[in-house]
């Protein structure tokens, strides 16, 4: 047995007794030895502590069993014993003899029936079991909490944010896929394709799904044009998709599916496509990788082309797969708007033909064409060739017609004599004397050719193309009023086209003026303009003096078949439908009788203007570092001249056969002319 815990204070008032009851005692003589049976004799009892009431004696024999101070020693306070202390094995066996039972207990008895004495020692207090009444009510306020917050929690998600709560569920359950729209086209004045999109084969791989990378772009590199290395670095990567090859000919994708090789796949990508291939390629310009437009048209007019995409939505299981029976919901995309401009394709082709032609016969760097119908200012045809560094001439990827920008030479004595006219400083058939050469500043001009000074009239002026008499001109002007209608025949501004990277020249404030810019910027000297620019302010005199801003788009045609024509902008009054008229027969007589008579056309009036430019070089003047001049030749004109239908101007750059506007540039105004003239039916004035 063991023995219990013993209370604090158990064994109070040993110090009383004058035998420890529990000490050895001798052997019986006469047991051989045994041990003799204990008994104890209380002579007094504890004295009961003030303010305590008795507690009856444990008799049982389960009780806790007290400890006793030695005898003859002065006892001491006990500490209490440790819990569940097993009995002292010196001690002996608890016998029948060892019980309470063998203690006399009288003089207690007699203390309690007489009064005084003390108590005897008590059993340790156990602690009180928990009453069930608390029990229960500490679980029904637990229970309540729990209650409360599934019943908080239903209310936030069903009644407070029931949305977001679908929304949740539905991107756990639901895969939505977008649907790409197509690309809307770009279509010539007549409905001709010049630029769609079509779907082609694009190669793709599943790194995870190859098990020798090396092995499958060891036979597949050669197919794609790649190289083995990197086509194996590709396919051993980690992800789950890579592109290798994308919007490839048809038959380079029939070799890859003959390969068979696992983790290689195919799939259909829009790419964009030209009927007419390298046709208006400056125009129309080119699309990004991700089909969105990157030059030119495609660039300018890319959120009409671009369309808005569909979706599809569906069911998922848990693997991933698609629940058939769920159903799905579909979106469907809106394809692109289709852009219908204003250039003929046949026209268009037949000016690239041709400026190539003239470009590779003059052993020159390139070439520009501008074709247009001045009445509504729409472009019949752009044309931009370049030579490239193989000695090729090919189409130009950059629109040169409104980028780049040239000193106008001559073709800008027009401006010149029409504010002349204007401002009624003279008539065409007034005379000036004009001699050979005239000072200006520190810097002298003379004529292209040499001649005696002579009296010429305004016409003969410009039919000579004079500098000096041009220069005479703009003295009485002024640089003020030169400068404005330098500036109101749209010199130093960007045409109306609005094309990417339009350069609106360089034109100098009359406040920046040097001494002899008075003398050179009249005769197109100290200014740059675009080939657009320069169009547009013959366009001006083609229409009575009306500036009728300059288009390249028709019109848009939405996906329902819809076609919205583009606003025309409003016409402003430059100079006088009197002065337009007669610097328009001004300009006949250049090609009647003066420098642009290779710009003529049977049976109809021409009416134009040569000229024959400088180009500034990178030593800061017109030499470059070998002390060589290099030119633009250019011929401005308008056919019928009496009332024109079209208008033209042709640039060529740094020509080396011939250097003259008149020689260079006005036969390619008579053969395109010609065909525009036929191609639109386009009779001769009063016919």
């Amino acid at each position: 047995m063991s023995w219990g815990p013993i209370d604090p204070d158990w064994g109070e008032g040993w110090e009383d007794f004058d035998t420890d009851p529990f000490a050895e005692e001798p052997r019986h003589p006469g047991r051989g030895g045994a041990r003799a049976p204990r008994t104890a004799t209380v002579h007094r009892l504890p004295r009961p502590r003030p303010g305590r009431r008795g507690v009856p004696l444990d008799r049982s024999l389960t009780a806790p069993r007290p400890s006793a101070p030695p005898t003859g020693r002065p006892v001491a306070r006990r500490s209490p014993a440790p819990a569940h202390r097993l009995p002292d094995p010196a001690w002996p066996a608890p016998t029948a003899a060892h019980t309470v039972h063998d203690i006399d207990t009288s003089h207690a008895r007699a203390a309690r029936g007489g009064g005084g004495g003390g108590r005897p020692p008590r059993r340790p207090a156990s602690r009180p079991a928990a009453r069930p009444e608390r029990r229960s009510m500490a679980l029904k306020a637990l229970l309540a909490v729990l209650l409360l917050a599934v019943v908080g929690k239903l209310v936030h998600v069903q009644v407070l944010e029931p949305d977001r709560f679908v929304e949740v569920g539905q991107s756990q359950r639901l895969r939505t896929v977008q649907l790409d729209a197509d690309r809307g086209r770009i279509l010539d004045r007549e409905g001709h394709d010049l630029a769609l999109s079509v779907l082609r084969p694009t190669v793709f791989a599943d790194p995870s799904q190859i098990e020798d990378p090396l092995a499958t772009a060891r036979r597949l590199a050669p197919v794609l044009g790649m190289e083995r290395a990197e086509l194996a670095d590709i396919l051993d990567d980690d992800g789950r998709f890579a592109y290798l090859s994308r919007r490839i000919d048809d038959d380079v994708a029939a070799r890859v599916v003959e390969l068979d090789l696992a983790g290689i796949h195919l799939l259909e990508e829009p790419a964009r496509f030209t009927p007419s291939e390298e046709l208006a390629r400056a125009i129309i310009g080119r699309v990004a990788p991700d089909q969105t437009g990157a030059t030119g048209m495609e660039l300018l007019y890319d959120e009409v082309l671009t369309g808005t995409p569909g979706e599809v939505t569906y069911e998922r299981a848990r693997d991933g797969g698609t629940i058939a029976a769920a159903g799905q919901s579909r979106i469907a995309p809106r394809a692109g708007s289709d852009v219908v401009l204003t250039l003929d394709r046949s026209l268009q082709y037949e000016t690239e033909r041709v400026l190539a032609e003239q470009v590779d016969a003059l052993g020159a760097k390139g070439g520009t064409v501008i074709i247009s119908q001045p009445e509504s200012g729409e472009i019949l045809a752009l044309a931009n060739i370049t030579r490239n560094t193989d000695d090729e001439i090919i189409t130009a990827g950059a629109n040169r017609a409104v980028i780049d920008v040239f000193e106008p030479g001559s073709v800008n004595k027009v401006i010149t004599i029409a504010a002349a006219l204007e401002e009624g400083l003279v008539t065409p058939d007034t005379e000036l004397v004009v001699p050979d050469s005239l000072q200006v500043s520190d810097h002298r001009f003379s004529d292209d050719h040499e001649h005696p000074t002579v009296p010429m009239t305004v016409t003969e002026i410009l039919a000579q193309s004079s500098n000096v008499g041009t220069i005479m001109l703009a003295q009485d002007l002024g640089k003020e009023r030169i400068d404005q209608y330098l500036r109101s025949f749209g010199f130093g501004s960007k045409s109306a086209l609005g094309f990417p990277n339009e350069s609106p020249g360089i034109l100098l404030p009359p406040e920046n003026w040097s001494g002899t810019s008075i003398g050179s910027i009249p005769i197109g000297q100290g200014i740059a303009v675009t080939a657009m620019q320069m169009l547009d302010a013959y366009n001006i005199i083609a229409n009575d003096g009306l500036h009728i801003p300059a288009r390249l788009v028709a019109a848009t045609v939405d996906a329902d078949g819809r076609r919205n024509p583009v606003d025309v902008g409003e016409p402003r009054r430059v100079v006088s439908a009197e002065t337009a008229q007669q610097v328009r027969d001004m300009l006949v007589q250049v090609v009647d009788a003066g420098t642009g008579e290779n710009a003529q056309v049977a049976g109809y009036s021409v009416g134009g203007k040569t000229g024959t430019a400088r180009k500034p070089q990178d030593t800061g003047t017109y030499r470059d570092a070998a002390g060589n001049y290099h030119y633009v030749a250019a011929f401005t004109g308008m056919v019928p001249a009496e009332d024109p239908a079209l208008s033209i101007i042709v640039a060529i750059d740094e020509p080396t056969a011939t250097i003259y506007g008149g020689s260079a540039a006005a036969p390619v105004f008579a053969d395109l002319a010609k065909f525009a003239l036929n191609r639109f039916r386009i009779p001769p004035a009063g016919s």
